[in-house]
């Protein structure tokens, strides 16, 4: 493992169709909004039959995702170089229990992955993710339904 602190320069070779922002549906996507349908090849023949590439995604989106990714991962061996192997391991399953532990109904609002962030050390930190959580538009469930599927009494 490396200490890399920026992250490689390799873009994504496939991205997800997506008309709008990926947290906010409906909500029109400033970074996406320019590109479209990339052109086929000149050849009229193989512009019918070939599906044209899309490129739905700014290459400073997927570069600040990395970031973090590159960040975390350099937190991490910073902590095993140091501490040794235990306390990487102890974080990432405290981590793993804090995102699988925290529930709460729809109804309620939803999960709120506080804990998650105090893990991470993002506590202070408000994002697009943290405000529009991609379900804005989805009928919500009511409570009684919402529980018997948690509790596998929906037969």
């Amino acid at each position: 493992m490396s200490l890399r602190f920026v992250p490689s320069t390799a873009h994504p070779t496939h991205v997800s169709p997506e008309t709008s922002a990926p947290s906010a549906p409906g909500v029109h996507d400033t970074l996406r909004s320019r590109l479209a349908l990339s052109s086929a090849p000149s050849d009229a023949s193989t512009s019918t039959s070939a599906k044209p590439q899309l490129q739905s995604a700014h290459p400073l989106e997927a570069r600040l995702v990395q970031w973090r990714e590159t960040q975390d991962n350099l937190k991490m061996e910073m902590l095993r170089r140091q501490f040794g192997i235990a306390e990487p391991v102890r974080r990432g399953m405290e981590l793993k229990i804090a995102k699988e532990g925290e529930w709460r109904p729809a109804a309620l609002g939803g999960a709120s992955g506080v804990h998650k962030d105090i893990l991470e050390g993002r506590d202070c930190e408000i994002g697009w993710e943290d405000v529009f959580v991609g379900n804005e538009l989805r009928e919500v469930p009511d409570f009684h339904t919402e529980m018997e599927s948690r509790m596998k009494m929906n037969w």
